[in-house]
Order: C-alpha cells, then structure tokens, then sequence
C-alpha cells in the first residue's frame, strides 16, 4: 500500500492506493502547529477507521505548500512504519519537461496535477485546481509544462468580501436555484463567487486555448470544484482525486 499527502494552505488530504486502485481520501484542517507524533496519530486513526493496518504500508509520498509541515508529515509517517517517503520537489522524475523561467519555482500541487494529468488525458491539457487559489496551468503536446495563472480562490475572495465589506456577510457555496441577477445581498454575493468564477475559468480557458493554438483537454479539481464546474459553459472534466493520482504516479516513476 502507498501512501499519499497533499498538504495545502487550508487543507490537508491524505489517500492510499493499493496497485493503482484508490482505497480513501481523507482530508483535515492544515495545522502547523502539530507535532509528529500527533499527526503519527490520526494517521494511525485515519488507517483504522478504513480498516487499514499499519504494516500494510510499503512507501509514501507527500506534496505540500507548506514547507515547514513536509519534515514534519515524513517523520510521522515513519513512526508509524520505516518505509521510504517521497516529497515532490527538485531531483524527483516527473516526465515533464518544466518550462517556466526557474523550475524551482513550480510548485508541488502544480507538478502533481500536472503529472495526473499527463497521464490520464490527451494532450495539450489545461489543469485548473481550485483550492484556497485558483490555478490554471498547461501541458502542452510535447509534454512541457508551459506555465499558467494563479487568482484567489473563490473562499478566500468570499471572506476578504466580508471581512473588508462591513455590511456583506459570510456565505456558504451551497445554493439552489442561482440566478445571475440576485434580488437581495445573500443572491447577489452567491452570483458574483460562483457565476463570476464560472465565467472567470470560462473566459481563461478560452484564452488558454488561443496562445496554445490548437483544442485542448480541460480537467478541473479541487475543494470547491464541485460547487463551480455545473455552472461553466466550456466542456470541463471533474476529477477530484487528479492531484493523488499524480502523487501515485509519481511515487512510481521513482521508486518503481
């Protein structure tokens, strides 16, 4: 069993495959704060609670954007069992050909992403990962990662609205019946975040598509996605666990 961890800003989700099949996904509040042996714990518990025992697991790899929860996550993951334990970053084997100004600079959920999707989908593809940022990003036919865009996410757009808007309060993604022209302040602000982000992606795919010349694949992923995508009008994929498959797939370029 191989274990995965994609460690976000907001979020961190935790995943295990057995070959290539996907046995969960769990995800928690990122806390920097944790120490190894309390994330040794809910791992140990997150593994329980899908009947998973310990000794089942024979390596791990993690993604963060959190750099100093990386050292941390292995050394909890090694409490737990001394198994080899990737993180995704310079000198790992991507199949990428990354051709931004400074490599270096890529992040670690924009590789695994990236990575998911040059194995699953035709290219060119257009990624978009919508998480507390909204990233688009590119593989093109030849398999190079050309570069992309990053915008607040649609929660954290939401809450600097109502922390900075004295009258605007806090809202939630779950509506029916969404209409573009709201009659009252709760409508409108629900237009504006999911309409607005809808046609945000809308409009940068279709630029996307421009500077890139030809048709591409587009696959979306990400804590909000859901909430976004039925309200897009270009043809959009939904593939929620893309970043974890990435992650596999990554563990078994390098350690095969």
């Amino acid at each position: 069993m191989i274990f995965v961890v994609d460690i976000g800003n907001s979020n961190t989700v935790f995943g295990a495959y057995r070959q290539d099949t996907l046995l969960f996904t769990a995800r928690v509040q990122t806390d920097s704060l944790k120490t190894e042996s309390e994330y040794a714990v809910l791992i140990q518990n997150i593994l329980a609670l899908h009947d998973i025992q310990a000794k089942a697991l024979q390596g791990a790899i993690i993604s963060s954007v959190v750099p100093p929860l990386s050292p941390i996550m292995k050394m909890a993951i090694q409490l737990i069992k001394d198994v080899p334990v990737l993180s995704v970053g310079p000198g790992l084997k991507t199949g990428l050909d990354i051709k931004i100004d400074n490599s270096k600079q890529t992040g670690a959920d924009l590789v695994c992403t990236a990575v998911g999707a040059l194995e699953k989908y035709p290219l060119p593809v257009i990624i978009i990962d919508m998480g507390t940022a909204t990233k688009l990003t590119v593989v093109d036919r030849n398999r190079a990662f050309i570069g992309g865009a990053i915008m607040p996410g649609v929660m954290v757009a939401l809450e600097a609205l109502a922390n900075k808007a004295a009258q605007l309060p806090p809202i939630n993604l779950q509506v029916q019946n969404l209409k573009a022209i709201g009659t009252n302040t709760i409508d409108c602000m629900q237009s504006g975040a999911i309409l607005g982000a809808a046609s945000m992606i809308d409009g940068m795919v279709e630029r996307y598509r421009e500077e890139i010349g030809q048709d591409a694949t587009v696959v979306a992923c990400g804590g909000v996605v859901e909430f976004i995508l039925p309200y897009c009008k270009q043809p959009i994929i939904q593939d929620r666990n893309l970043l974890l498959d990435g992650l596999k797939a990554l563990y078994d370029k390098n350690i095969g």
